[in-house]
């Protein structure tokens, strides 16, 4: 008998707290968390974007994968509002990443008004020697900003599951949106 109530007060236990993880703010903080520890989805995820960008050299694409990684890392969150209405949610988080715009911005001006230090022979602009530039003022950034994300959700089967992040959203985890 004591095994059958230990046997049930177990299974009761590891269904309520399958539930406590089963809700909109739970699913966000899993999300981000994945970002956090690099899960492995995260960084096939960068490396597929990285491999469909034809203007990265391989040592470029490994060090902005380097930049992204210390993004994912330090990124900080905290969850602000959980909206529920019947099967939709809408967790609203605020974000606070690296500020790599602002090195992406720095650079592009720096290339509107040194145009010479970056023009070949042939007097086309070395997108190399700029894409170089670019991506070691971005890895020198360590100005933080903060984004609103506004993260939606749907319940499937009693299910929470995230949808797709935006664009913008995107950017924003990355710390390239321009704002």
């Amino acid at each position: 008998m004591k095994k059958i109530l230990l046997f049930l007060g177990a299974f009761i236990f590891m269904v309520g707290c399958n539930n406590l993880m089963n809700t909109p703010t739970k699913k966000v903080e899993e999300f981000l968390n994945k970002y956090q520890t690099m899960d492995s989805k995260v960084l096939d995820q960068l490396d597929y974007s990285l491999d469909q960008d034809y203007e990265l050299s391989d040592t470029q694409k490994e060090n902005y994968k380097t930049i992204m990684k210390k993004q994912y890392k330090d990124l900080i969150y905290t969850i602000k509002e959980e909206t529920v209405d019947g099967d939709t949610a809408t967790v609203r988080v605020e974000i606070e990443v690296y500020d790599y715009s602002k090195a992406i911005s720095e650079s592009d001006n720096y290339l509107m008004n040194n145009q010479d230090e970056f023009i070949k022979e042939d007097g086309t602009v070395d997108k190399e020697k700029f894409l170089d530039y670019k991506i070691d003022l971005m890895s020198k950034s360590n100005d933080r900003v903060k984004y609103t994300l506004n993260l939606t959700l749907t319940k499937k089967d009693d299910t929470w599951t995230m949808n797709d992040i935006t664009e913008i959203d995107r950017q924003k985890l990355h710390g390239i949106y321009s704002y």
